[in-house]
């Protein structure tokens, strides 16, 4: 009797790992020869912003060196990304659907209102592409040089500031609360669409803003904007010479933009892991380029990602608790 329960418990276990050996070996196969057909990157955002291009230069290096497939960036703008986001949750998870995506559809948007997914669960990180700082910004008639004299000048008004942003909830809206919140100042949050934040503030409307270094690049190297510091932990390769919140007075401050890939939950583990590989591989074609648009590389393991998009999670929960952004959508 023992003899015979001990035999159907080894002919489990033998059958259980024969068939973890026949999975592992089939995703092995599937990742050999993929992909076999054009794989499709989803954008939440329109053709042109910075989603748009740090997907675009991915799709333009990949097929290098993956037997020359066709990467197909596919734009869905829409519910600050939420769309596309949605629609790539619902995808097959066969690796030929994957997303860029950024901070806002992964990490803020969850805090702010009611998903019909959860991106910690219903996605799986590929790789963090590029860190993207936020920098704020003020218009040279300001007469403010650095970081010293804009926290004088905002102590000194406290109450009778306004700060644009390209939205409720965005990072440029948090990112500003965040440094408003630390030093203890009183600021008008006015939210806009789009460009039109950054037109007002070139035009003096409003005092000060957040906004991801590539979409104001241009106008710092113009002079039209002053950079007074980046949002990052440690200063940007795009602006070695402007230094950050945390070195300014406010350590551990650090907010702004990033932007990863990421597939359906349950595509298998060996692409992921192929494309993980693939993309590192690129990040050196693409460095330069990266850096002069205003993103930072970054790369590494999808494990890496997971645990990043895990503490932004936390992160900017507490900081749309803390604004009521939610209440104000």
């Amino acid at each position: 009797m023992i003899h015979s329960t001990f035999k159907r418990i080894a002919t489990r276990v033998a059958l259980g790992v024969v068939t973890a050996s026949t999975a592992l070996f089939a995703q092995a196969q599937t990742a050999a020869t993929y992909p076999e057909r054009p794989v499709k990157i989803m954008v939440g955002f329109t053709a042109g912003g910075t989603t748009d291009v740090i997907a675009r230069a991915i799709a333009n290096e990949l097929p290098s060196r993956m037997k020359g497939a066709n990467f197909i960036v596919e734009n869905k703008p829409g519910a600050g990304g939420n769309i596309a986001t949605a629609d790539t949750v619902k995808a097959a998870s066969d690796g030929y659907t994957i997303l860029m995506a950024s901070v806002g559809p992964l990490t803020i948007n969850p805090s702010l209102q009611k998903l019909a997914y959860d991106p910690m669960k219903d996605l799986v990180p590929i790789i963090l592409v590029a860190d993207v700082p936020n920098v704020l910004v003020v218009n040279p008639e300001k007469g403010i040089k650095n970081f010293k004299e804009f926290e004088a000048y905002v102590k000194a008004n406290s109450g009778k500031l306004n700060y644009a942003s390209t939205g409720v909830g965005t990072s440029a809206h948090l990112s500003s609360f965040m440094l408003m919140q630390r030093m203890g100042i009183d600021a008008v949050h006015i939210p806009y669409k789009g460009a039109e934040a950054l037109n007002d503030l070139l035009a003096g409307r409003t005092e000060f803003m957040f906004a991801t270094i590539p979409s104001v690049i241009t106008q710092i190297k113009s002079g039209k904007l002053i950079p007074i510091a980046v949002s990052s932990l440690e200063r940007s390769r795009s602006m070695p010479e402007v230094p950050t919140i945390a070195e300014s007075g406010f350590p551990g401050y650090s907010s702004g933009s990033w932007f990863g890939l990421l597939a359906p939950k349950g595509t298998p583990k060996a692409i992921v892991d192929k494309l993980n590989a693939e993309v590192n591989a690129i990040m050196p074609n693409l460095e330069q380029r990266f850096i002069v648009a205003g993103a930072d590389p970054v790369g590494k393991t999808p494990q890496f990602f997971a645990d990043f998009m895990a503490k932004e999670t936390a992160k900017w929960k507490k900081v749309v608790e803390d604004s009521n952004a939610a209440k104000k959508q």
